[in-house]
């Protein structure tokens, strides 16, 4: 990080000039082309807090650059004043999901308490993390727990989602499965299980690459299972950002 943000400084202190940010912009961009064909397509480009330094984002991803385009920074910005890393948060924005745009008739909804807390979970069957994650889960008071079936991990993820969303009670067959390894019975005759496939297009959508993928009640986002301590402390935290 140092090494990175003597860099940053560097940059900043060896721009000049007084251009606009549409001509900024466009040299940008006309440069990065010229030198760097095989970069992505460039979606937005923005001022920093820096003078002189841009942020360049393409999707999700954030990179930083001069005002002519002749340095390009792949790392993060952080205000040694706030000890706020500005490109996560960047970031976390971006990815941000509003849980109120999900389909609640394609989740598994179970809650502990007075259930006044939401949190919204993909999960894959065969997933170790996601099972240690719902163990976590009994700690945790007074929450609702959407979980959106997401098998990705290959082999015999997809069946046993399947069958665990086609059982008679699937809460409790995925808290079963899941908290006791006991595996859910076999599905049978005609079910409607294409509440997966829209949480396969839902998850792609969302560019959601592993398991188990949390979103809380604000829209931010976590990849990976978290305690039931840190987990305790980003709902109280979502909750009182929420929108």
């Amino acid at each position: 990080m140092p090494a990175l943000l003597r860099t940053v400084l560097l940059v900043a202190a060896c721009v000049v000039g007084s251009s606009s940010w549409a001509q900024d912009s466009a040299a940008i961009r006309k440069t990065i082309a010229e030198r760097l064909p095989n970069f992505p397509k460039i979606d937005e480009i923005s001022k920093t807090p820096i003078p002189g330094l841009y942020e360049i984002r393409v999707g999700t991803d954030i990179y930083y650059s001069d005002e002519k385009g002749n340095h390009l920074i792949d790392g993060h910005l952080v205000d040694t004043a706030t000890r706020t890393n500005l490109t996560q948060a960047r970031i976390d924005k971006l990815t941000a999901i509003d849980p109120a745009t999900l389909p609640v008739k394609d989740a598994i909804v179970w809650k502990q308490g007075t259930g006044a807390r939401k949190l919204v979970v993909f999960a894959d069957p065969n997933c170790g993390y996601c099972k240690r994650f719902e163990r976590d889960l009994n700690d945790i008071k007074d929450v609702t727990v959407y979980t959106y079936l997401y098998p990705i991990l290959g082999g015999d993820s997809s069946e046993k989602a399947r069958n665990i969303w086609c059982a008679k009670d699937r809460t409790a067959a995925w808290r079963d499965w899941m908290l006791n390894g006991t595996a859910p019975p076999r599905a049978m005759g005609q079910c409607d299980a294409s509440a997966l496939e829209r949480n396969a297009e839902l998850g792609q959508k969302h560019k959601i690459n592993g398991t188990p993928a949390l979103v809380f009640e604000d829209g931010k986002r976590v990849g990976g299972a978290m305690n039931a301590a840190a987990l305790e402390k980003q709902l109280l935290a979502s909750r009182a950002t929420k929108p």
